[in-house]
């Protein structure tokens, strides 16, 4: 009967929408003390994941993903800001912060950008030591994330972002 009513593709959209209203936000961890070398917790992500799919290759910065001499990484941008650059001190690997994601909003998790699903695979989780070697800017995150304020994540930063700075 409902079928009748309302056309497949409609109830798929209803059920999706109605999952994203109850999906809530992933555990708060306090943030990590500033500093210029900083042991963390890194997972690993590709530009070829579902959830990643629709952005394509680009980050949330509006800068093609990473994957050569520096690579993306994505962070909380309250506590890692847009532009910070960092060095896996156990590979060698530089990073630039250009991306954020709804997994990692209030967490002191890093996703480092792999241009390979394998690499991201033997990546999996690690904690790993990574050096400061610039910080982002808290304002040119902020003005970014502004206008995606609708988003629970993002709002999430944005606080945390007016809380720091």
């Amino acid at each position: 009967m409902f079928r009748k009513v309302c056309p497949p593709g409609l109830v798929f959209l209803s059920v999706f929408l109605a999952g994203c209203a109850t999906r809530s936000l992933p555990e708060y961890e306090p943030p990590l003390r500033r500093t210029q070398f900083m042991k963390i917790r890194t997972t690993a992500y590709n530009d070829k994941e579902s959830d990643h799919i629709r952005y394509a290759n680009l980050s949330a910065a509006g800068t093609l993903l990473g994957s050569s001499v520096i690579r993306s990484a994505a962070a909380d941008w309250a506590r890692w800001p847009a532009g910070t650059k960092f060095i896996v001190l156990s590979t060698g690997q530089l990073y630039e912060v250009d991306d954020y994601g709804w997994a990692i909003s209030g967490r002191n998790t890093i996703d480092l950008y792999c241009p390979s699903a394998t690499e991201m695979n033997q990546w999996g989780v690690r904690r790993v030591t990574i050096q400061i070697l610039e910080w982002g800017d808290p304002c040119k995150s902020y003005r970014l994330l502004k206008p995606r304020r609708d988003y629970a994540h993002v709002r999430r930063m944005l606080g945390e972002i007016e809380r720091f700075y």
